[in-house]
């Protein structure tokens, strides 16, 4: 039997692992959820006890791999991830079509084993949009420490992991009700407040970079090594109304599977080490609707939603269940706005953060005019640094982001900015037509920006997306020009419009990929017309490409990667990733795609072109799941025959991060600035 206690053996569990203890916590308490339900901080392992409690339900597992399968058949990247090109060869090699069929044949202890199982497997796809989310376990409670980790270099460039400097600010704000359980965790001799900064020598016994490399293979979403190495640590995020605390992988888990972790660690102006050991706590999520026992938690976080019954005019977007939005990586969107404007959005199994940022680590001064929710303007002493904050591409009404970017760095420029600073650490996309925006009005009109401000793209050409393509030309099934797969929607490659009657999936361009013959649309062109926008951008550049620099720490995907691919690629933008690993090459993106989307939007669109009933079609599924895919995935920069999701993102710089600098935003751009410009 596994021991699931240690935060090392976690990073390893798939399979039976909880078969042993399930059995045992049945036959002591009945119902194990009882003792879990109704509670806001329970233990890890009791809550483990109630997810394993529930055995596999076959005609339930069966549903679930065959709504993946044919959910999968629009996904564009399917066998490309079979063995992607270098220099990601050795981070995605899946091939998911055979896992599943593993999957379908193989025991489990439990439907929690099975879950574990099929969200690592598509994981290893290292591909934020396409995810599997089960929101009957995922983040129903998330697992916290207090005591958030960070990469800190020193003056020799020697780096260190380290609990954060912040760490018992953000625990003593976030968890008041918890600190002292942790605290009567540790020796007398040790307070909580004194591990902040302490230097992390073990971890369960191990180097650090064990637990650290072994999280990497199994947190998912960007290829990047790097950036996965990133994710444990700890980081920030503008959101809407602050700026929030992002705990990272090791601090903060979307499942309970650790109990504890055991550090040796040297306390700041000490010169022994310390051994300590603290339990991880599981606070229920703000989303989970609260239970009492097995069937109430069943009933109420985990049966799917019915998604047969879509009025066939209904837009795909609106339709998109509250699951789906709740594992977003972007803030809460007006419906509108998502009704009207494609999106290029993650997926995660952890929904975004509500933990705040130290108020002593946010911006001093004021933002400035144009700021809105995610997107604030500040200065920089200087005089010349002008700042764009930007937690996402969405999360606001798109014509508000519009007019207010546009007045944002209008402003930034009649304050006498030359030069600026984007900051988009830990965003996830959002809307593609914003991206597209932000480039044009930086650059001004130039052949890189006007009319095609982003990447040429393709959709997969399936036989059931090619029967959605013929009832729309031939049946009307979209009057209101609402599908994904109507030719109004889209361009050919020399940005003409398509005409209303014009099968753009017929004849599809047939390719073999890494051995497998699949079939695509014909080449995209652009999809943001300029004319469209509803801020009408200037008719000049505002800042030179090379006087621009993006900063993140890597996880900067979908739309922010689509914005920054182009003005690094194309405008010579300077791009920075925060505290690295200075022998690990750091990407300053990820999950570029082209435009993603997900089981839900697909089965709309299937009803919408009434085929439902057609064997190739996805059935209802039958748990509170989410599957996502990218439907378009956009053409290189530099070898534009190529997706560019698989292409080299090398940062310019590496910025080591020291006391001084980690998690505060204007220190890190103050010496971004420093460096680059």
């Amino acid at each position: 039997m596994v021991n699931t206690g240690s935060f090392l053996a976690a990073l390893g569990i798939f399979g039976s692992a909880f078969a042993s203890d399930v059995a045992i916590e049945k036959r002591q308490s009945g119902d194990p959820c009882a003792k879990v339900g109704g509670q806001k901080w329970v233990s890890p392992s009791d809550l483990r006890a109630c997810f394993t409690s529930v055995p596999v339900d076959p005609v339930i597992k069966e549903n679930i791999i065959e709504v993946i399968n044919k959910t999968l058949a629009f996904h564009t990247s399917v066998n490309y991830q079979i063995s992607a090109p270098e220099p990601f060869t050795e981070d995605v090699h899946e091939d998911l079509l055979k896992d599943l069929a593993r999957i379908s044949g193989q025991s489990y202890a439990s439907d929690f084993d099975l879950h574990i199982d099929l969200s690592r497997t598509l994981k290893r796809l290292n591909d934020g949009h396409c995810v599997w989310i089960n929101n009957c376990y995922d983040s129903l409670f998330l697992n916290f420490l207090p005591i958030p980790l960070v990469l800190l270099t020193d003056n020799s460039g020697a780096q260190t992991v380290n609990i954060a400097p912040e760490a018992f600010k953000v625990a003593s704000a976030e968890f008041p009700d918890q600190v002292d359980v942790w605290q009567a965790a540790l020796p007398e001799n040790i307070t909580l407040e004194s591990l902040n900064g302490a230097t992390v020598s073990t971890l369960d016994g191990k180097d650090p970079w064990v637990a650290i490399n072994a999280n990497a293979l199994i947190t998912g979403s960007f290829e990047g090594f790097g950036t996965r190495q990133n994710a444990f640590f700890s980081s920030y995020q503008r959101s809407t109304s602050t700026w929030n605390y992002i705990m990272g992988n090791f601090a903060q888990q979307s499942l309970p599977l650790s109990d504890s972790v055991t550090l040796e660690v040297q306390r700041v102006g000490q010169q022994d080490t310390d051994k300590i050991t603290l339990p991880y706590r599981a606070r229920i999520g703000t989303a989970t609707l609260n239970f009492t026992d097995t069937q109430s938690w069943r009933n109420l976080n985990c049966k799917g939603a019915d998604t047969s019954g879509f009025a066939s005019n209904s837009s795909p977007d609106s339709s998109t269940s509250k699951t789906v939005a709740k594992f977003r990586q972007q803030p809460p969107t007006p419906a509108k706005s998502l009704q009207k404007q494609s999106l290029n959005v993650m997926l995660d199994s952890t929904p975004l953060t509500d933990v705040v940022l130290p108020p002593e680590l946010q911006p001093a001064s004021p933002p400035l005019n144009g700021s809105f929710g995610v997107g604030q303007f500040f200065m920089l002493d200087d005089g010349i640094t002008g700042v764009l904050a930007l937690g996402s591409f969405s999360g606001a009404d798109f014509d508000t982001m519009e007019s207010s970017l546009l007045e944002g760095l209008l402003g930034l420029k009649s304050m006498g900015a030359t030069q600026l600073v984007v900051d988009v650490s830990n965003n996830g996309g959002g809307f593609i037509c914003i991206a597209h925006f932000l480039h044009r009005v930086l650059v001004g009109p130039k052949s890189t920006s006007d009319p095609q401000a982003g990447l040429d793209t393709k959709a997969r050409a399936g036989p059931l997306a090619q029967m959605i393509v013929k009832r729309i030309i031939e049946n009307n099934t979209d009057p209101n020009v609402e599908s994904l797969y109507n030719p109004l929607q889209w361009t050919n490659a020399s940005d003409v419009p398509f005409a209303a009657n014009f099968d753009w999936l017929d004849p599809p361009v047939r390719l073999t990929i890494n051995g497998h013959p699949d079939a695509f649309s014909q080449r995209l062109g652009q999809e943001c017309v300029p004319s469209g926008f509803t801020t009408t951008p200037p008719d000049e550049a505002l800042f030179e490409g090379s006087k621009v620099v993006i900063v993140n720490n890597g996880r900067c995907a979908s739309s922010c990667s689509l914005f920054s691919i182009t003005m690094a690629k194309e405008e010579g933008a300077k791009t920075v990733v925060l505290g690295g690993k200075k022998d690990v090459q750091q990407e300053y993106c990820g999950t570029v795609g082209g435009q993603s989307t997900d089981f839900v939007t697909i089965s709309s669109e299937i009803a919408a072109a009434g085929l439902s009933d057609n064997p190739l079609a996805p059935p209802p599924l039958m748990v509170n799941g989410v599957q996502g895919i990218t439907w378009r995935l956009g053409f290189g920069i530099d070898n534009p025959d190529e997706p560019e999701e698989w292409q080299d993102h090398p940062a310019d710089l590496n910025l080591p991060l020291t006391p001084e600098l980690v998690n505060n935003p204007v220190a890190i751009w103050t010496e971004v600035v420093k460096r680059l410009l």
